[in-house]
């Protein structure tokens, strides 16, 4: 994939309208700077064993817990959402927040997924 078609693929990822995300009391949600600091070259644990991984070239991947892996690019964004497009063609956008100090993903539909410490 050419470097101007991955950049009008993650530029067509940003969120079209806002999204009521469902936060809940004690949720901050994270600026960009404090979510490249948190996932740029991370991998990302939850509870059902799978990883997230954030490579610092914008590739995105996630491992399922049972075994697999979804490969995409991913764009972080200054509302604390980041989105991310697959190869498959689906898309998502996740909220990030702090939360008594867990770092939390709030999907589009609500859904919260804690990440392991």
């Amino acid at each position: 994939m050419n470097r101007r078609l991955i950049l009008l693929t993650i530029f067509s990822l940003l969120p079209a309208m806002a999204v009521a995300w469902g936060t809940r009391e004690g949720d901050e949600p994270l600026s960009a700077t404090a979510l490249r600091a948190a996932l740029v070259g991370q991998v990302l644990t939850f509870h059902d064993d799978g990883q997230s991984r954030f490579y610092g070239d914008g590739r995105y991947s996630y491992t399922y817990g049972q075994g697999g892996i979804a490969y995409g690019h991913y764009a972080i964004n200054d509302d604390g959402t980041v989105c991310i497009g697959f190869i498959n063609g689906a898309r998502r956008c996740d909220l990030y927040v702090r939360n008594a100090a867990r770092l939390v993903i709030i999907t589009e539909r609500g859904d919260r997924f804690p990440i392991r410490p």
